[in-house]
């Protein structure tokens, strides 16, 4: 038996306009990130053949503690479907980077249910998640500084917006930010 990496070098990835055209897509819709992905517009939701379509959520399924195997199912479903003559595709999450450093494969499935190719779907992508991180990250900053500048009425010990990073990284979890500040605050009022 082939191991997961082996089936993923071994496969010919097709150029990302064809499996738009095997989608029943216009090539010149989509938004290409390289040859082999694309993001797809959201006028191309069709809200009429939604309605007559059916929807499969895979969600937790795994019996093991860190719940892995969701996406290989999601896929190899996908994939026994289109076997029997159904047309249908995955809709899948970017994922975040803790399954690459933590005890969980890789986040794109396994065997011969894989997606293609997991260095790029596992270290950002299409930058989706790391623009999000961004995006909190700047107004995490704008609250910090509002609140130091006192440029607001925003009262720090009420101020419960976290930093975020695309990691689940376990020691950063009880990271503690402006440390300094809660001891001198904590004396000042035990000084009282």
């Amino acid at each position: 038996m082939k191991s997961d990496i082996e089936i993923a070098k071994k496969t010919k990835l097709l150029p990302i306009q064809e499996i738009a055209q095997n989608l029943g897509l216009d090539p010149n819709v989509i938004i290409p990130y390289g040859k082999d992905k694309a993001k797809l517009p959201l006028h191309l939701t069709n809200h009429e053949k939604e309605k007559k379509s059916n929807l499969i959520l895979v969600s937790a399924i795994s019996p093991t503690p860190a719940g892995e195997g969701k996406t290989t199912m999601s896929i190899g479903l996908s994939q026994g479907l289109n076997r029997i003559g159904k047309k249908t595709t995955v809709v899948l999450r970017e994922p975040s980077l803790g399954p690459v450093f933590g005890i969980k494969g890789g986040a794109t499935g396994g065997g011969h249910s894989q997606v293609l190719p997991m260095e790029d779907i596992n270290l950002h992508f299409t930058g989706d998640f790391a623009a999000i991180e961004k995006a909190h990250n700047l107004l995490s900053a704008i609250i910090d500084n509002a609140v130091h500048q006192r440029t607001s009425d925003l009262d720090p010990r009420t101020v419960l917006w976290k930093r975020v990073m695309d990691m689940n990284d376990r020691s950063l979890r009880r990271t503690i930010v402006g440390y300094d500040r809660q001891i001198r605050l904590l004396k000042l009022v035990l000084r009282f």
